[in-house]
């Protein structure tokens, strides 16, 4: 009786992990096809496409020119509804799952030694250029790639599949080349192909520093466009107020509050004068820099064209030390960029 029990449960038992199973079915790299619907998973229904890319170099202000073997490098997979820009109607192109590195891991080996350390020691006013094999560039912030809740979200897809509509089975055109890919900007202008090289660089902008200020307020902010002032701001507009609660912590110093974050979208403020463009996604880039001299770089695509809702907010607390005005960047894990005091926004495109 023993030996007829163990033997039909051992066989049930091999037919149920055999049926939960999510090992690859073959040796080219390339997931399970899911055409039955047998997991949840709505992203293993295609075959998945290699989008071969070997190296891409990384220079600038680092130590050493690098080339780095992307293939030595763990995969990442996001998931994207590649949209572009048009001046009537925005043109979407498909929805696809994309694997591939990281900008954070290539980046993560190649030591960042800013230009301007010496009067500027903090990382927060690093981008870096990606160039394409065409003469194309997009440009990221060091915070975008660095400082995000998520991480691991802009990356090189080095395999694509179609993400295919259940009911209509409409298949999106199939890219053919490696691409950058920012899962978290909703119109997908920096998804440029053959990327070839990563420049890092620091913001040129030379800014007067004086840690001493105190109480340090900043009773009005100029907005700069490429070195022109467009306006100057006071009083944040009056109407309802975003609340992000919050739980607010520095790379430094640690924890500083639980307290919940109120103010006014920066968007909102902005997007009548830095209206969306393709150039301006692709290579946007405002400093935002406080009373004492510290500043930080932001990408047009982080202020203005989030498909994740992590707004960056503006705040007014008062003429407190650094409470006029405060920056709340949502998206960030750190608290670095929430800059006080704010006396300026420049925008500039590279």
């Amino acid at each position: 009786m023993k030996k007829t029990f163990v033997l039909p449960f051992t066989l049930l038992l091999f037919v149920f992990l055999a049926g939960c199973s999510t090992e690859p079915k073959s040796g080219n790299g390339s997931t399970v096809v899911d055409t039955t619907d047998a997991t949840n998973n709505f992203y293993d229904n295609e075959e998945t496409h290699a989008l071969p890319l070997e190296t891409i170099v990384v220079e600038g202000e680092t130590t050493e020119t690098f080339t780095i073997d992307l293939n030595a490098l763990p995969l990442h997979s996001v998931v994207v509804k590649e949209t572009l820009f048009t001046h009537d109607s925005n043109k979407f192109v498909g929805a696809y799952r994309y694997d591939g590195p990281s900008l954070f891991d290539i980046l993560d080996r190649c030591p960042l030694v800013k230009k301007n350390a010496d009067t500027f020691n903090p990382i927060v006013d690093a981008y870096v250029e990606v160039w394409n094999a065409a003469g194309e560039k997009v440009v990221f912030s060091w915070g975008e790639l660095f400082y995000p809740i998520h991480l691991h979200e802009i990356i090189i897809g080095t395999r694509v599949m179609q993400i295919v509509p259940s009911k209509t089975k409409e298949y999106w055109p199939l890219p053919q080349s490696a691409r950058i890919i920012a899962a978290a900007d909703l119109l997908t202008e920096r998804n440029i192909s053959n990327p070839t090289r990563i420049v890092i660089r620091s913001l040129e902008q030379s800014f007067t520093i004086n840690r001493d200020l105190d109480p340090m307020i900043a009773e009005s902010m100029g907005v700069f466009d490429r070195g022109r002032e467009v306006y100057r701001i006071t009083e944040l507009p009056e109407g309802d107020r975003a609340v992000y609660p919050n739980i607010f912590y520095g790379r430094g110093r640690g924890i500083h509050a639980v307290t919940p974050f109120q103010g006014v979208i920066l968007k909102d403020i902005l997007d009548v004068d830095f209206p969306v463009s393709a150039q301006a996604i692709k290579t946007g880039m405002f400093t935002i820099a406080a009373a004492d001299g510290y500043r930080a770089a932001f990408t047009y695509s982080e202020l203005m064209n989030r498909n994740d809702q992590s707004e960056v907010l503006l705040i007014d607390k008062g003429l407190i030390h650094g409470g006029k005005f405060l920056l709340y960047p949502a998206a960030d894990f750190f608290s670095d960029r929430s800059i006080m005091s704010i006396t300026g926004i420049g925008y500039q495109e590279f």
